[in-house]
């Protein structure tokens, strides 16, 4: 992705901390930023928001800010974030992958930075004929094993929730991840919020763009290719064979197949590839009342709305027993149980 080019000075960053109720207002925000920076409001001429994170640890909620501010002066205008992938060249080296969900759609994303042509391989439907198949789990409890709500366009998070969220903000360019959402549709509000959240109202739009991205620089992206066995001469990896016959060659074959494509894994195993065991955490779903989490979090009674400006609420637990450890993992504050099966 390409951002447009500002040449821009390094920016003043300011952090502020307002009440809930005055966090939007403007005024408040301009007199809180000119005390922090111990000048008059006269002398802020612009400010912009770059962070936004509620602070509920104590009865009154507070909010956490961080601005942007311009001195005297307007500040630079944001880089304009736009799908822009260079073309590629004949001949490009092939990468097949296999699975189109974030792993495999940022993978065919880098290797058009790259240089290379992504040939994704998709078992399931494109999001929008993969809506369609929802139906039949959630009305007869029959499941469509290759469209269902984890494998398909976008993979699991496209129809159960869209929220984004990693502990591990050391690991990789996240604010990237970020920007190239934007670039492809999803709110801006994601380059803000502590935990941003896309919605499964706008995230199949933004997969199918990210789809139109590839295509549009030179790849390819395949649905209904379920992969069914690899290529492998004098072991080494040659290509994979999918369930029509048809065989994609490529000496790089990226996995990106989710938890759920079991099949792969046995298939791997079949084929003589060395597998090597990981440690892996077992859970259980615990379901909770919102207004019960609602009113624990943000002291408020529990059968009165939380207020108009604070989302659902959530919560994050960890502790140790018997030195191993316990924490609570994948939430989903205000939203729904949905059947995730990928069998009958």
């Amino acid at each position: 992705m390409i951002l447009s080019t500002t040449d821009c000075s390094e920016p003043t960053l300011v952090d502020i901390i307002l009440p809930l109720e005055l966090s939007e207002d403007l005024d408040a925000q301009k007199a809180a930023l000119a005390k922090k920076l111990g000048t008059t409001v006269t002398q802020i001429s612009e400010w912009r928001l770059r962070k936004h994170s509620i602070d509920a640890r104590q009865r009154t909620i507070k909010v956490q800010l961080r601005f942007e501010v311009g001195l005297a002066q307007k500040l630079p205008p944001d880089p304009v974030l736009r799908p822009d992938y260079p073309s590629l060249a004949a001949g490009a080296p092939q990468v097949v992958i296999v699975g189109c969900g974030p792993a495999g759609m940022f993978a065919a994303l880098r290797c058009l930075e790259l240089g290379r042509r992504p040939i994704i391989l998709e078992r399931g439907k494109d999001a929008s004929a993969r809506r369609f198949d929802l139906g039949p789990i959630l009305k007869e409890g029959r499941v469509i094993e290759d469209s269902n709500y984890c494998f398909g366009e976008g993979g699991a998070g496209t129809f159960s929730d869209g929220k984004l969220y990693t502990r591990a903000t050391k690991r990789g360019p996240v604010r990237t991840i970020y920007e190239t959402l934007v670039a492809h549709g999803a709110p801006e509000r994601i380059l803000i919020d502590a935990h941003p959240h896309i919605g499964s109202n706008l995230l199949p739009k933004v997969v199918m763009a990210m789809r139109e991205s590839i295509r549009a620089a030179g790849g390819e992206v395949h649905f209904g290719a379920k992969v069914e066995s690899f290529l492998i001469h004098n072991e080494r990896m040659a290509g994979v064979r999918i369930c029509d016959g048809r065989e994609f060659l490529s000496e790089q074959v990226i996995l990106a197949t989710g938890h759920s494509a079991r099949d792969i894994y046995i298939q791997l195993n079949k084929q003589g590839v060395r597998l090597e065991q990981k440690p892996f955490a077992v859970g259980v779903r615990i379901e909770h009342p919102q207004a019960l989490i609602d009113s624990l979090q943000y002291h408020c009674p529990r059968d009165e709305a939380r207020p108009a400006r604070l989302p659902a609420a959530s919560y994050r637990l960890a502790t140790k027993i018997d030195n191993r450890g316990v924490h609570s993992f994948c939430m989903c504050p205000g939203g729904f149980i949905v059947p995730a099966a990928t069998e009958n």
